[in-house]
């Protein structure tokens, strides 16, 4: 019987190290590189944009054929607000800083009227009055909010730079500024996306250097008045006390989160294929918004799914990356609003499907329908994207590969046709 000396196996085991570690050092260099962070940006967001529109297409077309005669109806109003959301995002990728800080009062101001008019005169969908119907559209003033409130507090916050070693200054007037709106969309009884601007808040209070004791504060007050609504609803007091265990109530609040499971569970790990799942063909309700994580988990699998998560993690990371690397505090401030905005609201709706959270109405970032989600989300990125190209090193690189494109094109020109 052959063997194989010590020698030998040393040998392999040393190439196998260094293979590994030639891996390790061409990644590492790949991250290194200055436009790195552009790159991953722009790449993950058009991978999300691209999955959300083919799961939107699945996910709606029997709910679209029921009700409009058209498996086709749902997304093509997806494509129009990609095809409006596109254009805006590369406007805002291009704004000059000066420009973006000048929306900051503008978009406060109206996201605070959007989400007054709102409360007074909105429509109730699903138990939450956080519809608006402006002419023959509906739209949720509670998500272009979320990137109003996270420009005018970036904005504020760079403006007192150099004061925020003060409690005061940190507090006012960003705190009770974003309390209102939240206090604005409880009125609405949305409490998830009311969680989701407290997230915002905590995430600012942080990056600026509030101390420790108001975390403890706003996490108390905040989780007990929470707490205190979620109680006061029927339908939220039953899904609340049903979430850990959706079967004890599978024909009540436990059906949604229930079908959820059944939909991921059936996918395995490769999925049971694009346009495959049977969990949309009723089953499951908000299939293609709220719960479309499930639908994505039964056609693509856990491999597609974690991918999605992946992305919103790549997301995150680029753009930490440029706002610990700027000395931009507009641009720091900013960034990481955005960031715990979109990879917070993730984390809430892949809790929700998993059975993990309650379900409290929140879709999922550039993958649910919806272009009142859909829309600012897309400004956002853009402006992260405008932000990770006019790092100093980032503008270098970009500026000197124009030039040798032209200088490319100069030279063909010289030389002429063969």
């Amino acid at each position: 019987m052959a063997t194989t000396s010590p020698d030998r196996l040393d040998s392999r085991t040393w190439q196998g190290r260094r293979s590994v570690g030639s891996w390790v050092a061409t990644a590492r260099h790949a991250l290194d590189r200055p436009l790195t962070a552009y790159y991953l940006l722009l790449g993950a967001s058009a991978l999300l944009l691209t999955i959300g529109l083919i799961m939107v297409l699945s996910a709606s077309s029997v709910f679209a054929f029921r009700n409009a005669d058209d498996s086709y109806a749902i997304v093509k109003r997806q494509l129009v607000w990609v095809v409006l959301g596109l254009p805006c995002a590369w406007v805002a990728s291009r704004l000059p800083h000066q420009w973006i800080r000048r929306l900051a009062w503008p978009g406060y101001l109206v996201s605070l009227t959007l989400l007054t008019l709102t409360a007074v005169f909105g429509e109730e969908r699903n138990g939450n009055q956080n519809w608006l119907a402006v002419g023959p559209l509906a739209i949720q003033p509670s998500e272009i909010a979320k990137l109003g409130l996270v420009l005018w507090a970036a904005n504020i916050y760079a403006r007192k730079e150099r004061r925020l070693d003060r409690v005061h200054e940190i507090m006012i007037p960003v705190v009770p500024g974003l309390l209102l709106a939240t206090t604005l969309v409880v009125v609405g009884k949305d409490l998830g996306t009311a969680l989701v601007l407290f997230a915002i808040l905590l995430a600012m209070l942080w990056v600026v250097g509030a101390p420790a004791r108001l975390f403890v504060f706003a996490v108390a007050v905040v989780g007990s008045v929470a707490l205190f609504l979620a109680t006061t609803d029927n339908e939220r007091r039953d899904r609340l006390t049903s979430f850990v265990d959706p079967f004890t109530d599978y024909h009540g609040t436990g059906w949604q989160p229930a079908h959820g499971l059944y939909a991921l569970s059936s996918g395995g790990w490769f999925g049971q294929g694009i346009g495959a799942s049977t969990q949309k063909w009723g089953d499951l309700p908000e299939a293609h918004t709220d719960f479309i994580f499930a639908v994505l988990g039964e056609e693509l699998g856990l491999v597609g799914t974690l991918l999605v998560i992946a992305l919103f993690f790549t997301i995150a990371y680029a753009a930490l990356r440029v706002a610990t690397s700027t000395t931009d505090p507009f641009t720091r401030y900013m960034t990481f609003g955005i960031v715990v905005w979109l990879l917070g609201q993730m984390m809430i709706n892949v809790g929700m499907v998993l059975a993990l959270l309650p379900v409290i109405g929140i879709p999922l970032p550039l993958v649910s329908y919806g272009g009142s989600a859909l829309l600012p989300s897309l400004v956002a990125l853009g402006l992260l994207i405008g932000f990770a190209r006019r790092e100093p090193e980032a503008a270098a690189a970009l500026a000197a590969r124009r030039r040798r494109r032209s200088a490319g094109l100069a030279a063909s020109g010289r030389r002429g046709p063969g």
